[in-house]
């Protein structure tokens, strides 16, 4: 007998999943996203939602405990190796290499947790804010050319998904 609670993902056409990628679950990725080799996103106790043109980069672990959902919004990206564990990250934002947002985190809308920090659990980074450390705090707002570079990061992500789309259709 099959489990409820594992039922098929729902990834938008336009998305761009990579070879090597395990997506299991109550999970929904929106449009013009891209999800990177070796990535896993396993909702079978809650929902996974992630948003349009957002990237989730090699190695990256997203995954939900019961009652504790993980939403990941439009035009994120996710660093390689990040873990997001039942966490929301807002629009825009950041989570750097190798960091982490356990349940109930909330990283803001444009905020960037920074590559190797753990935003903990309940932990909270305001909008367009920089968070770094173990635990990460908050430290100074972003500067507009690191807004700037954030969305040029997704645009790049976004061109990207689009050449290794034409590689996956035809690997030769």
């Amino acid at each position: 007998m099959e489990d409820p609670r594992i039922i098929k993902p729902r990834i938008d056409p336009s998305a761009v999943i990579s070879p090597g990628c395990h997506i299991y679950g109550d999970v929904e990725i929106g449009a013009d996203s891209f999800v990177l080799f070796g990535v896993v996103i396993r909702a079978e106790f809650d929902i996974i939602r992630i948003g349009h043109e957002t990237n989730i980069q090699d190695n990256s672990v997203v995954h939900c405990d019961e009652g504790v959902p993980c939403l990941i919004g439009d035009g994120v990206t996710v660093g390689h190796g990040a873990v997001i564990h039942g966490a929301k990250i807002g629009n825009g934002a950041l989570v750097g290499i190798g960091a982490t947002a356990l349940n109930n985190s909330v990283v803001g809308e444009g905020a960037w947790l920074a590559a190797g920090s753990v935003l903990t659990e309940g932990g909270r980074i305001p909008n367009w804010t920089l968070a770094l450390g173990t635990p990460a705090r908050p430290v100074r707002d972003l500067t507009p050319e690191e807004i700037q570079r954030a969305a040029d990061g997704v645009e790049h992500y976004r061109s990207l998904a689009q050449a290794y789309r034409e590689v996956f259709r035809d690997p030769s």
